[in-house]
């Protein structure tokens, strides 16, 4: 995906992606993964999620990467904060209360700048990326975090046939098949949840799978 997508969709509200609450499955697994009050996590193509409120209400040091500026700034003014504004190599960063967004690519993130994050989380981000995207994007993550990162990853599965993404359609194959290199992947959950998606429904999607994993790397 252009860039210019992304601008384009928050620019006109078009984020029926975002949740207003949140993701219960981030509360149920991610206790259990053992990450320490204090750790550093990756949050990759954040958006303006309460995930990330959540998360810091956790005791983690977060890191948020989004591409756009206006989701980044709606965050912050949703928590009735104001942020730090900084600069760090090609991203604007903007922090408060244990939230830390950077604002750019997330695939100009280096080993360095991600050298102490011990967690991952992904809501938002595989599903968001097309199938040569998501190769780059794994490829990313097995590059630059550390050794026993732990993270929870969310997809969404159906008939790509009857919808264009995003969100992208990711099979349990696809991501066995992405994460093999250094990851053991444990399924957790998976979940027909067409009817909670009216657009699926119209679209004349019959399933709509979601799934949810442990990483451990």
């Amino acid at each position: 995906m252009q860039a210019d997508f992304w601008h384009k969709r928050w620019e006109r509200n078009q984020i029926g992606f975002h949740q207003d609450q949140v993701n219960p499955y981030l509360a149920q697994y991610w206790p259990a993964l053992g990450i320490a009050p204090g750790s550093r996590v990756l949050v990759p193509l954040c958006g303006k999620s309460l995930d990330l409120a959540w998360l810091a209400g956790q005791g983690m040091k977060v890191l948020g990467v989004e591409l756009s500026q206006r989701a980044v700034e709606d965050f912050f003014a949703e928590q009735q904060v104001q942020p730090e504004r900084f600069e760090h190599g090609g991203f604007i960063g903007y922090r408060s209360e244990g939230v830390e967004i950077w604002c750019g690519d997330v695939f100009q993130l280096s080993a360095a700048d991600v050298a102490d994050c011990v967690g991952l989380y992904d809501r938002a981000a595989l599903i968001a990326l097309p199938p040569d995207m998501r190769q780059r994007y794994v490829a990313l993550l097995d590059a630059i975090l550390p050794p026993g990162c732990r993270g929870v990853l969310v997809t969404m599965d159906y008939d790509q046939a009857r919808l264009e993404g995003p969100p992208f359609a990711v099979t349990d194959d696809e991501v066995r098949a992405l994460f093999a290199g250094r990851w053991q992947v444990d399924e957790k959950t998976v979940q027909d949840i067409l009817g909670e998606s009216w657009k699926f429904v119209q679209a004349g999607v019959d399933s709509l799978v979601e799934r949810v994993y442990v990483l451990r790397g």
